[in-house]
């Protein structure tokens, strides 16, 4: 499922200014559920979103893809699958994006990286030297290094 909110309070108790909880307060009672984006074929293990790109989210999937999605919060739908990237030979367990929106990274249990360019969904590169399964993937800030972590 895919939450853009619930209509509930969930606040999260720290030791923080009341300023803080007040917005964490505001934020959580404006959320709501949108509904949810079908087209994964087995169960979904990561999602990731960019703050320049709003409306473009990418899913990693058990089913060996990723897919992009164009959320449309104004529509009568929460969004709909622009594309699915495929090439990965066993589970994606964990995809991101950089900071620009442009390229998807993702991790495998086939043991390698994938570079996508989302404009054209193709591979860019395809990372090797892991030994065991990929379970996690990010960009640096500047986007000019990656990292991986695995088993």
């Amino acid at each position: 499922d895919l939450f853009g909110s619930r209509n509930k309070e969930e606040t999260i108790l720290r030791e923080s200014p009341d300023s803080r909880l007040n917005r964490t307060r505001a934020m959580t009672e404006s959320l709501q559920y949108k509904g949810c984006l079908q087209g994964h074929r087995n169960w979904v293990t990561s999602i990731a979103t960019t703050y320049e790109q709003s409306n473009l989210v990418v899913s990693a999937s058990r089913d060996k893809s990723v897919m992009i999605w164009e959320l449309t919060p104004e529509g009568e739908t929460p969004g709909y699958a622009r594309r699915s990237l495929n090439g990965h030979g066993e589970c994606v367990s964990s995809v991101t994006l950089s900071s620009d929106g442009q390229f998807a990274l993702s991790g495998s249990w086939d043991k390698t990286m994938r570079l996508w360019d989302l404009n054209t969904g193709s591979t860019v590169r395809t990372f090797h030297g892991h030994t065991k399964d990929v379970n996690s993937v990010a960009f640096s800030g500047d986007n000019r290094q990656i990292v991986s972590g695995s088993r």
